[in-house]
């Protein structure tokens, strides 16, 4: 699949009529002196990953100096190891609240799924259970979006207002040959005006043929999509530290790293094993990208324990956790010392293995459990207690 930036998706949204905030492209920082928009501006760095307001992707600024400073930094700054070819120089928007919208093909049952939730934002992780679904299992008309509308809890004028904009985001998907449409967040000001404030869209490979413009923004090198995007060494996030995070999807990691750091826990690595509409992966890529994952922070002999923490769609929970019990179950590699003295080498089996605890949510579940059950991985349902267990197991 083929993840548009966010500049790009929102040319789409302006298209349709998504209303959204006047902006413009920044390719060198040395456009920031013919800004158009009036300060103060948000200065975002365009990349596929989630997450860069938390990395320090995205910068509010107030004046011209401090904007090309910002453009500078911006640039020289990777995100998930990418960095970013473009800014968008969007104007500042007081939001009184933040929604979340979403519009997904849900393989398993080959339906459009409208989604939205009434708390967005960069912490509508956190509030996964409470994000409501719609199955569009009939010809679509206005009345799915307003049953969304209706559940996420929305009341008066902002029932109206978000029903509109689900169905043109639903038009949109349809047009486009869309696999993922998403709004995150949908700001609603104090007058109740609502504007899309970031947007992710994910254009189905096998559909760019009948749109051309489309296929032009693809900027792939090879023009095929691979699986390997993990880095060979990992990146170091405390010296001292003792814990592994592995998570899929970058806003899902964030979150899970805030809150190990936030129970003292020490992170020395974290690794994004990526979301599943990221791309055309079939459901036995992300058990592959796990296994992969595992092998790499295992490497570390200074990790006492590794956390992973993975919400699944298409992929059933047990099948994860086959992945999990499988790596488990190898022996423990030999690790080779070398005596100086005598140039001789000596074969050790001595060091420990980290230990595993497992936070899953998705289908079969209760499978999930049983299989990890025989297994050395503990396996907690809650997410609060998986962090605190990880932090105890490491202190130990």
């Amino acid at each position: 699949m083929m993840d548009l930036l966010e500049y790009q998706a929102k040319d789409l949204f302006q298209e349709i009529g998504i209303p959204v905030l006047a902006s413009q492209r920044i390719e060198r920082p040395s456009d920031i002196k013919s800004l158009r928009i009036p300060y103060p501006i948000a200065l975002k760095s365009q990349v596929h990953i989630g997450g860069r307001g938390r990395l320090g992707g995205v910068r509010f600024v107030s004046n011209t100096i401090d904007a090309i400073a910002a453009a500078h930094a911006i640039f020289n700054l990777a995100i998930m190891g990418e960095y970013p070819k473009v800014l968008l120089a969007e104007e500042k928007y007081e939001a009184q609240q933040e929604l979340f919208l979403a519009v997904v093909l849900n393989r398993s049952i080959r339906r459009p799924v409208l989604l939205g939730s009434a708390q967005g934002g960069i912490d509508v992780q956190n509030a996964i259970e409470e994000i409501q679904h719609v199955v569009v299992d009939q010809e679509f008309s206005p009345f799915y979006a307003r049953r969304l509308a209706l559940k996420m809890g929305l009341q008066g004028q902002l029932i109206n207002s978000v029903s509109d904009i689900i169905e043109k985001m639903y038009r949109l998907f349809l047009d486009k040959d869309l696999d993922l449409i998403e709004i995150n967040p949908l700001g609603v000001s104090a007058t109740g005006e609502v504007m899309a404030l970031d947007g992710k869209v994910t254009v189905n490979d096998s559909a760019l043929g009948r749109h051309p413009i489309l296929a032009a923004l693809d900027d792939r090198l090879d023009k095929k999509l691979t699986l390997d995007r993990f880095p060979e060494v990992l990146t170091t996030i405390h010296p001292e530290g003792q814990i592994g995070i592995l998570c899929n999807g970058a806003g899902l990691t964030m979150a899970t790293m805030d809150l190990v750091s936030q129970s003292s826990g020490k992170i020395q690595h974290f690794l994004n094993i990526g979301g599943e509409t990221y791309y055309n992966w079939q459901p036995e890529v992300l058990c592959q990208r796990l296994e992969k994952g595992l092998e790499l922070v295992s490497r570390n002999k200074q990790i006492k324990v590794i956390l992973i923490n993975i919400l699944s769609g298409a992929v059933p929970c047990d099948a994860i956790a086959q992945t999990i019990a499988k790596f488990l179950s190898r022996p423990p590699a030999p690790i080779k010392a070398v005596n100086h003295s005598t140039d001789d080498i000596r074969i050790s089996r001595g060091a420990s293995a980290p230990k595993v605890v497992v936070r899953l949510l998705g289908a079969r579940l209760t499978e999930a459990k049983e299989m990890l059950s025989t297994t050395q991985a503990m396996f907690i349902g809650d997410l609060d207690e998986a962090v605190e267990k990880t932090v105890t197991l490491a202190k130990r």
